[in-house]
C-alpha cells in the first residue's frame, strides 16, 4: 500500500513579536513568521506531513506563493516515491527546469523547497511512529547516505567518506543515547540579549535564566560600541566568569570593523562571535577568524550557518577555515537532506556544530537534528549546544522540553512542526483576529 500526497496546504502564520522587541538584533526587528506547509495524504490514518519555513514577518506571502509553485510537482507523489530514491525527490524540487532559476538553490526558492522536504520527513517519521531523531539515527548506513545529494560538494566529501563517518557513529550509539535519556541535550539561551532590551531587562533575565540553571548564554551585538561593551558587562557580571558568553553581530560588520570591535569585546571573554560579517563572505570569514583566533589565543571562534544559503557556502567556509563552529538552519537550505550533507561534511573538518533557533518553530525542528549528529556523527558534546528561545513555542502540539539549560529528548513521532489550529487560525496573516483588528 502506498502513500500518496493528495493536496498541498500553505498557510501564512505571522505572530507580532516585533511590539516586544522579541528577536530583535542589529539589523532584524520583525514579526516571527512561519509559511506554514501542510502535505495531505490518502493514507487511512489521516497522516499530514507538517513543515514551514521560518521568516521575519513582511515577504512571508512570498515564501508562501513559491510553496503552491511546487504543489503541482508533488501531487500524486507518494512517499515511497521519496523513501526509495530520496535524492531524485529532492532534486525535483532543487532543480526544477524553471523555478530554480530564480535561486538558484538560495533565498525565497529553496526556503520553500526545505518547508516542503521537512513536512515529507515530518510525514515519514510520523506514520512509521518514531520521532524523526530516532528515525535518522537508527537508519542504516547505506540509506543514510542515500539522501545526501553529493552534487558541487565531493571535492570536500564523498559517499565513501560519509559512509566511513556513519559506520563510526555506531560504536557506543546505546551508551550515548542512555545519557541523552538521562541528562538531556546541552543548550544555550539567546533569550537575555536581545538588542532592542533595555538594561534593566536584560539584567533581570540573565539573573533568572543563571537561576533557572542555564550556564551558557548569548547576546546580540552590532550597535554602538559602547552599548555593546555596556550590555556585555552587564551578562558578564551576572553569570561569572565560569559561564559562557556568546556574541551575535548578524552580518552588520565590515570586515575590518568585525576585528576592531571583537578586540574590544575580547575583554569579556566571548567563547564565539557569530555572523560577523556578510553571510556569503567566506573570505571574509577566514579573516577574522584568523584575527580573533590571534588576539584571544584561540579561546574565540567565529560562528555562522544560520544564512548558509546551501551546502556549497558552508562547503567553502569549511575548506577555508573560516569558522570554529557550524550553525546550521533547519529550513533556510532545502530540508533535512541538505542539513545531512552539511552535518557529514562539519564532522569530516572536525567542527562542532551548534544548530542555529530562535525563530517560531525553529527550537522544535533543531533538536531533532544536533541530537541525530551526537548520536551517529559527531558522537562528542565537546562545544556542542543547541540554541533556545523561551517563546512561541505554546502554538505547537509538541513543543521542546527544557530542565536546567537542557533540551529533553522529543518522543512524540514525526518533526515536531505541528502547530496548533487555533494558532493557524487566530495568527493567520492578514485575516486573523490578532492582524484583522
Amino acid at each position: 500500500m502506498t502513500t500518496t500526497i493528495i493536496a498541498v496546504d500553505v498557510h501564512d502564520v505571522r505572530f507580532p513579536t516585533s511590539l516586544t522587541g522579541d528577536g530583535s538584533d542589529a539589523i532584524n526587528r520583525g514579526d516571527y513568521s512561519a509559511t506554514y506547509v501542510e502535505l495531505r495524504t490518502d493514507d487511512p490514518s489521516g497522516a499530514v506531513g507538517a513543515g514551514f519555513t521560518f521568516t521575519n514577518g513582511q515577504g512571508n506571502e512570498i515564501t508562501c506563493a513559491a510553496v503552491r509553485a511546487f504543489a503541482p510537482t508533488l501531487v500524486g507523489r507518494t512517499l515511497e516515491d521519496f523513501i526509495a530514491e530520496p535524492v531524485a525527490f529532492s532534486r525535483s524540487l532543487t532543480a526544477h527546469p524553471q523555478l530554480r532559476w530564480l535561486g538558484p538553490e538560495k533565498g525565497v526558492i529553496h526556503m520553500a523547497t526545505g518547508a516542503i522536504i521537512n513536512a515529507v520527513w515530518d510525514l515519514r517519521a510520523k506514520l512509521a511512529g518514531v520521532p524523526l531523531w530516532r528515525l535518522l539515527a537508527e537508519m542504516p548506513t547505506d540509506e543514510l547516505v542515500a539522501c545526501v545529494d553529493f552534487n558541487h560538494i565531493t571535492d570536500a566529501i564523498t559517499p565513501a567518506d560519509a559512509a566511513a563517518i556513519l559506520d563510526k557513529g555506531r560504536v557506543g550509539y546505546e551508551e550515548r543515547l542512555a545519557g541523552l535519556e538521562s541528562d538531556g541535550f546541552p543548550s544555550y539561551t539567546t533569550s537575555v540579549g536581545w538588542l532592542g532590551y533595555p538594561d534593566d531587562k536584560v539584567r533581570a533575565l540573565t539573573r533568572q535564566a543563571y537561576a533557572e540553571g542555564w550556564r551558557a548564554m548569548k547576546m546580540k551585538v552590532g550597535g554602538p560600541l559602547a552599548d555593546d561593551i555596556r550590555r556585555a558587562e552587564i551578562i558578564r557580571s551576572e553569570i561569572g566568569p565560569d559561564a559562557l558568553l556568546m556574541m551575535d553581530a548578524n552580518q552588520v560588520w565590515d570586515v575590518d570593523v568585525a576585528i576592531a570591535a571583537m578586540k574590544e569585546l575580547a575583554a569579556f571573554n566571548p567563547y564565539w562571535i557569530e555572523e560577523p560579517t556578510h553571510a556569503d563572505d567566506v573570505l571574509g570569514h577566514a579573516r577574522i577568524a584568523e584575527a580573533v583566533r590571534g588576539f584571544t589565543n584561540g579561546t574565540c571562534h567565529v560562528a555562522t550557518g544560520e544564512a548558509g544559503a546551501n551546502k556549497v557556502i558552508f562547503k567553502q567556509l569549511l575548506q577555508a577555515n573560516a569558522i570554529g563552529i557550524m550553525q546550521i538552519d533547519s529550513c533556510r537550505v532545502a530540508g533535512v537532506n541538505e542539513v545531512l550533507a552539511e552535518i557529514l561534511m562539519a564532522a569530516k573538518f572536525g567542527v562542532p556544530i551548534c544548530p542555529h533557533a530562535g525563530g517560531v518553530g525553529l527550537c522544535e525542528y533543531v533538536q531533532h537534528l544536533a541530537i541525530f549528529d551526537y548520536l551517529r556523527v559527531g558522537t562528542s558534546l565537546d562545544g556542542r549546544m543547541v540554541e533556545y528561545v523561551d517563546h512561541l513555542h505554546e502554538h505547537f502540539v509538541d513543543p521542546v522540553r527544557t530542565r536546567e539549560g537542557r533540551y529533553l529528548l522529543p518522543e512524540q513521532p514525526g518533526y515536531s512542526a505541528t502547530m496548533k489550529p487555533s494558532s493557524i487560525a487566530e495568527y493567520s496573516f492578514p485575516d486573523g483576529p490578532v492582524w484583522a483588528r
